[in-house]
């Protein structure tokens, strides 16, 4: 029967019980720190400390102490690449690469909304100048000049 954390056939102690140098017998370790993933329980000791990951661990139902050893996991890397931060350096970094996605979206935004106006304002000119050109009058749209009485009965009205 193979054992989580641990090879099948031989008694190899998982990666804490390796660092701390102790026997790995009903350990709560070996199932999240496997033997050929030293540096996650290396990391996650020098954060923080392997009697208090330890006290976490068995405070904990087993179904959650899984997600509480990744949160860990990554919470000490985080800590170790970024003393004073963590991940709180991280999702700050984040953040302000979001706010400058944003803003550069709400920019792009506003310039394709300019350029359809610009393009409805050619259109709209584009479709004037057809309709002023004298080949496009129709009678409703034609100029009507009163012109003065001619003297020999000419007509009023001209287009």
């Amino acid at each position: 029967m193979k054992e989580s954390g641990r090879k099948q056939g031989t008694l190899s102690p998982c990666a804490a019980c390796k660092l701390l140098r102790r026997r790995c017998a009903d350990c709560v370790f070996a199932p999240y720190f496997p033997a050929d993933e030293p540096q996650k329980f290396a990391s996650v000791h020098k954060v923080f400390g392997a009697s208090n990951v330890n006290k976490m661990l068995q405070e904990l139902p087993e179904h959650q102490r899984s997600d509480a050893v990744s949160s860990m996991v990554y919470e000490a890397n985080a800590r170790v690449r970024d003393p004073v931060y963590g991940c709180v350096g991280a999702i700050s970094c984040l953040q302000q690469q979001i706010d400058s996605l944003q803003t550069q979206l709400a920019l792009a935004q506003a310039e394709v909304v300019q350029m359809r106006m610009w393009q409805f304002a050619s259109e709209a000119a584009n479709a004037a100048a057809v309709v002023s050109s004298p080949a496009a009058k129709s009678f409703f749209s034609m100029d009507m000049h009163v012109d003065q009485p001619d003297i020999n009965g000419g007509p009023l009205w001209s287009c």
